[in-house]
């Protein structure tokens, strides 16, 4: 017969493996739901109306941070590696979205700055970015419960940002 120590021993390991699995489970969702929103997104993009996801933001960037424009490594707050940032840059710089200019405090980078051809489409992705992900959520995302869930990623965020954990290389 297992002594109350052994079976207190055991409850613990099960409710750790629980909330192990419960933790794997959420991130699991979690990047489910992303790869999920971002192809719907990339789907409404598709039609030529407007560009991606990715490049409305990369342009839309150019227009909210302080300044004229920003360097081609993203600001502290991307996610983005500085390649992918390059590489963003780049499409719109074809497109004529875009123009860089030498940095003056450091010749090494480019400030993007945003044409005036780029403005009216980047408001355009922007708006339809917006009314999109907010028809694709509003079920679930409308409520409390979806409160509380942007809350708790919103904290968890800043705690990986705070802790430089999972910062993009290269």
């Amino acid at each position: 017969m297992p002594s109350n120590c052994c079976r207190a021993a055991a409850r613990g390991a099960a409710v750790f493996a629980e909330k192990e699995s419960g933790t794997l489970q959420c991130l699991a969702d979690l990047v489910r739901c992303e790869t999920r929103l971002y192809n719907a997104l990339n789907a409404v993009f598709a039609g030529g109306t407007a560009s991606s996801p990715h490049s409305s933001s990369s342009c839309a960037s150019c227009t909210t941070t302080p300044g004229p424009g920003w360097r081609t490594s993203p600001p502290n707050s991307s996610s983005e590696s500085i390649g992918a940032t390059g590489k963003g840059i780049d499409r719109l710089e074809k497109q004529a979205w875009v123009r860089r200019r030498f940095d003056p405090s450091d010749r090494r980078s480019s400030l993007p700055d945003l044409t005036d051809d780029g403005r009216q489409p980047v408001e355009t992705a922007e708006a339809t970015f917006t009314e999109t992900l907010a028809e694709l959520t509003a079920d679930t995302l409308g409520g409390p419960s979806g409160l509380a869930a942007a809350q708790i990623l919103s904290e968890l965020r800043s705690a990986c940002e705070r802790d430089r954990i999972g910062l993009p290389t290269g």
